[in-house]
């Protein structure tokens, strides 16, 4: 589907909620390349005025970690008004096992998401945050969030 087929200003629109893949690796071959995923969200917030939009699935713990998912979400939030909604999970082998580094299990990779959920929404509040924690125990900057909560809009 092409993003300007999508515009509720050309045709009432098909669909009243959309998803999309936040994957590095396309399914098959025959899909071709996997986009940026926040890049494309913009396009299609450019492209439409009604359609709500939401990532399915962003893994916030190994391939992008919180402090790049939360301010990636707010800005499509802000460019979505009350249209985006960021779904999450604890990604699989294919899409998230990118870098090398050792596959953890689905118990650790759920209490890194649930880490990275909690750090996510901290962002959003505008606190000071670290990156490091217990399951994400890489050492960074702390990085200070601001009030960037996605709003939610009522379904139709």
């Amino acid at each position: 589907m092409e993003i300007g087929s999508l515009s509720s200003e050309e045709h009432p629109p098909a669909f009243s909620f959309a998803l999309i893949s936040d994957h590095f690796h396309p399914w098959t071959d025959r899909q071709g390349q996997s986009p940026f995923v926040w890049s494309v969200i913009g396009a299609i917030a450019n492209a439409t005025t009604n359609l709500r939009l939401g990532t399915g699935m962003t893994c916030p713990t190994t391939r992008v970690h919180p402090p790049v998912v939360a301010p990636s979400a707010a800005t499509c939030a802000m460019l979505m008004p009350g249209r985006f909604f960021l779904g999450v999970g604890t990604g699989e082998n294919l899409n998230e096992h990118v870098l090398g580094d050792r596959w953890p299990s689905h118990e650790e990779r759920t209490e890194m998401l649930e880490e990275a959920v909690a750090v996510i929404r901290r962002l959003w509040e505008g606190g000071l945050v670290s990156q490091a924690g217990d399951r994400h125990p890489r050492p960074g900057p702390d990085r200070r969030g601001g009030r960037l909560r996605p709003r939610r809009r009522p379904p139709p």
